[in-house]
């Protein structure tokens, strides 16, 4: 029997009579392929019926040459010979000489967008149009729009622009995506390489995922095709809603290996809104600075299982020190809503309105409370961090050096204070240096020369003989983790389950 396969078509595929037959018969007991396999029918439904809504966005910005780069593109990609002839071109242009090379030229980027109001409202991601001199949307019809920019957020990574235009615009509405399934269907369309009004789908793969971008992360992660190009595109549910807005993609080549990551539309709505509304965001703020909770901390704090967050730090600015929340507080819930995870609180604050008086219940040594925080704004308080930042500090103090539980330790004094940049308003006993298995742990458990002891179990000491005392009256209750309150020389403090044996 002689068989012979070719990509070139069926008139290549060559078989004898008996093989015929017995393909035959192989064909006639094949099951039919599930409709699931193919992806649901409503697909092709829903593209048909927003597809309009989809713009591509270019922009355009005025670089130096000396310091302009070719942007960054995967090696074969069908931009890369654009780019290279669009520099060559302008770079070789104009009658030459030494000076054609120094005149400043043009780079363009490429994106996606859609409407989300027929008078003109566009969502797209921030870096999108981030520095950008022009900004143009182009419709799927070939329409180029010119776009004003309403405002942007870096945090969140999304823009609003808005464009003018007397004939009607296609928009489409929100969705919940906190009613996303996993497994469910999705959509992705946008403008991958410059190829507009492609359309891709997928399911649900994940929710909440956190890939470290910004103080917000909760990403929706599906498995539909998103490349260069798709950022700032939507994801749509089989009802033609947007669920998300693309934005990231894992990837060694820049091509989607069905690992990409949309902003919830639950997240982008109250950013959008405000945008709309006062060009800007104003998100609340706490005052504090958490961590998670680890299992070491949640047992010597009686709390299971662990959930919450750790305050680490309290603003001396912020509400939260007005209201009475102390570090070491395990933040459970904020204004009704579960804090399940450390990361749950910042998206919370964040969409609580300021100037709101809300129920903040922390567990405290094990005992549950509950205070009244009236929220403060976040950008006040980048204002005030960044004044802050600008005044000088100053030093104090002799030195005593000793050694426990695998660290080195001395009072501070000012020569050490100057020697490792410590401001003089951080009180506690000074780490000058650590045994190599404790250098070598978990980071969440890792402390450094630099680094100051300012509690043991939730008591302040001041040098090591304080220091000391505490371990040993913790080792004589029988307990086998103390837990620290740390801070770095700039003053930001973190708790760390250090082991007593």
């Amino acid at each position: 029997m002689s068989r012979h396969f070719s990509t070139r078509g069926l008139s290549q595929f060559v078989l004898h009579g008996a093989a015929i037959a017995a393909l035959t018969t192989a064909i006639l007991v094949l099951p039919a392929r599930p409709a699931a396999a193919r992806g649901p029918d409503a697909i092709a439904d829903v593209a048909e019926q927003v597809i309009d809504a989809v713009v591509n966005i270019s922009t355009s910005q005025k670089v130096d040459p000396h310091v302009a780069d070719l942007p960054d593109l995967p090696p074969g990609s069908p931009m890369e010979e654009f780019f290279n002839q669009f520099f060559k071109h302008h770079h070789g242009q104009g009658g030459g000489g030494d000076n054609s090379d120094q005149a400043p030229h043009r780079i363009n980027s490429l994106g996606s967008g859609f409407i989300i109001d027929s008078s003109g409202f566009v969502v797209t991601n921030n870096h999108v149009i981030a520095d950008a001199d022009e900004i143009n949307v182009i419709l799927n019809d070939g329409t180029k729009l010119t776009a004003e920019l309403v405002g942007k957020d870096s945090k969140s990574d999304l823009a609003l622009l808005r464009v003018h235009t007397t004939k009607p615009l296609k928009a489409v509405k929100f969705g919940d995506s906190d009613k996303l399934r996993l497994g469910e269907w999705v959509i992705a369309i946008g403008n991958p390489f410059s190829l507009g009004g492609t359309v891709t789908a997928g399911i649900v793969s994940a929710r909440n995922r956190d890939i470290n971008s910004g103080p917000y992360d909760n990403y929706i992660q599906t498995d539909a095709a998103i490349n260069r190009g798709n950022s700032g595109g939507p994801l749509f549910n089989l009802d033609g809603e947007v669920v998300g807005i693309n934005t990231a993609i894992i990837s060694p080549s820049g091509g989607s290996i069905g690992i990409g990551f949309a902003v919830p539309s639950d997240s982008a709505v109250a950013v959008l809104d405000q945008l709309r509304q006062f060009g800007e965001t104003r998100r609340g703020w706490l005052g504090v600075r958490i961590q998670q909770v680890t299992d070491d901390i949640a047992d010597s704090l009686s709390i299971k299982p662990a959930h919450g967050a750790l305050v680490a730090g309290i603003d001396d600015k912020g509400p939260a020190k007005p209201g009475g929340i102390e570090p070491g507080d395990v933040v459970v819930s904020f204004d009704g809503h579960d804090v399940k995870e450390m990361h749950d609180l910042p998206r919370i604050v964040a969409d609580t309105p300021v100037g709101k008086t809300v129920d903040v219940v922390v567990i405290r040594k094990g005992k549950e409370e509950t205070h009244k925080v009236t929220v403060g704004r976040l950008e006040d308080s980048e204002k005030i961090a960044l004044a802050d930042a600008k005044k000088d500090t100053a030093p104090a103090d002799k030195s005593v050096v000793q050694k426990t539980l695998g660290l080195e330790l001395s009072s501070l004094s000012d020569d050490l204070r100057h020697k490792f940049k410590i401001r003089d308003d951080i009180k506690g006993v000074l780490v000058t240096g650590v045994d190599p298995n404790l250098a070598m742990a978990d980071p969440d458990k890792r402390i450094t020369a630099g680094d100051v002891i300012v509690e043991v179990q939730y008591t302040a000491v001041g040098n090591p003989a304080d220091l000391q005392k505490r371990v040993d009256a913790l080792k004589s209750q029988g307990k086998k983790i103390a837990v620290l309150l740390v801070s770095n020389a700039a003053g930001e403090t973190r708790f760390v389950a250090l082991n007593l044996q």
